[in-house]
């Protein structure tokens, strides 16, 4: 059984899941609007989650919430499931295919054989679409690879039970009822101000607090904690950022092309100019990953580098804190 899907590689797993399966349902909706709408841009650091050794540190909202987000503001109705049993995970996944609903997962990363081997590590939340099946073969749009490409069933299974933190346990998404029009402004509105209420938290590990409070941090490790475990957790910040999903840059790229679209659509010429300012903030992050990349790999020529990278960041948090609340007034 193979639906008639088509594939189109987006820059994000989620985003990319979501706009091709509303695409498929006759809804055409840009990858940055599913973004903005589904308010997927964040930062927090969560020092009691750890990732490979290190404190984890996300630069998007949870797993899932984008979906459900942008659902409930443009009135998509989703089913999520998630499973104990297998074999009825599969037969699940199965009978989605044999009445030509492709469906959404979320997998482990490690093990994609389809993966290059320096981006298969201990990922939880990554997320595919299951087009059809042929033999004992499924076919997989996965939205970060340039073509479509096949799991057999164990590798399917395999990635779909994946242990540790955020462990998948099978789970399984699709629309299921759709309102006759999607009407896109009041959407906008509400995803940019849930953004600009995330970012602009009066918490020290969420938005532009927490910005400030990772900068402090890289200030005190390596002293508190050694330059060995400074520069792995330097190694964890880049990885988070640049390696799962499209992390802090390629996030602000994709929410200023949200912006520009908006800006247009709601002709709103604040919108236009803030998009120009978030490319920026994308590019400082950018240089931010590139300064910190090179003290972990002991590459770095500057002195004082650890204070000159958290200069970085401070630098950072400052004009989106800026950004954010002229956005928040612009709506």
């Amino acid at each position: 059984m193979k639906i008639d899907f088509t594939h189109h590689q987006s820059a994000h797993c989620e985003n990319g899941v979501v706009a091709n399966l509303m695409r498929y349902n006759g809804f055409k909706i840009s990858e940055p609007m599913v973004f903005g709408i589904g308010s997927g841009l964040m930062f927090c650091y969560i020092p009691f989650l750890k990732i490979n050794h290190g404190p984890a540190i996300t630069y998007r909202s949870m797993p899932g919430t984008i979906f459900n987000r942008f659902a409930k503001r443009v009135g998509v109705k989703i089913k999520r499931e998630k499973f104990k049993n297998k074999q009825v995970a599969q037969q699940r996944l199965d009978e989605n295919l044999n009445k030509n609903n492709p469906v959404g997962l979320q997998v482990g990363v490690y093990n994609l054989t389809y993966f290059p081997d320096e981006y298969r590590f201990h990922f939880n939340a990554h997320n595919l679409v299951v087009y059809g099946k042929e033999g004992d073969k499924y076919l997989i749009s996965d939205p970060v690879m340039e073509t479509v490409t096949e799991l057999t069933e164990k590798e399917l299974e395999k990635v779909r039970f994946a242990k540790g933190p955020l462990a998948p346990k099978g789970h399984i998404y699709y629309p299921i009822n759709f309102p006759k029009q999607i009407q896109l402004e009041k959407a906008i509105v509400k995803g940019i101000k849930h953004t600009c209420n995330d970012m602009l938290a009066p918490v020290p590990i969420v938005g532009v607090k927490g910005i400030k409070t990772v900068a402090g941090l890289i200030r005190k490790w390596p002293k508190k904690k050694g330059v060995k475990v400074t520069n792995h957790y330097l190694g964890q910040i880049v990885r988070m950022q640049e390696e799962i999903g499209t992390g802090g840059g390629g996030f602000r790229y994709i929410y200023a092309a949200f912006l520009q679209e908006s800006g247009k659509l709601l002709k709103n010429e604040t919108l236009l100019e803030l998009s120009k300012d978030m490319t920026l903030i994308g590019d400082l992050w950018r240089d931010f990953a590139v300064d910190a990349s090179r003290i972990y790999k002991n590459r770095s020529a500057k002195e004082d580098a650890y204070n000159a990278i958290a200069n970085q960041l401070d630098i950072i948090a400052d004009k989106e804190k800026v950004l954010f609340k002229a956005l928040k007034k612009a709506i």
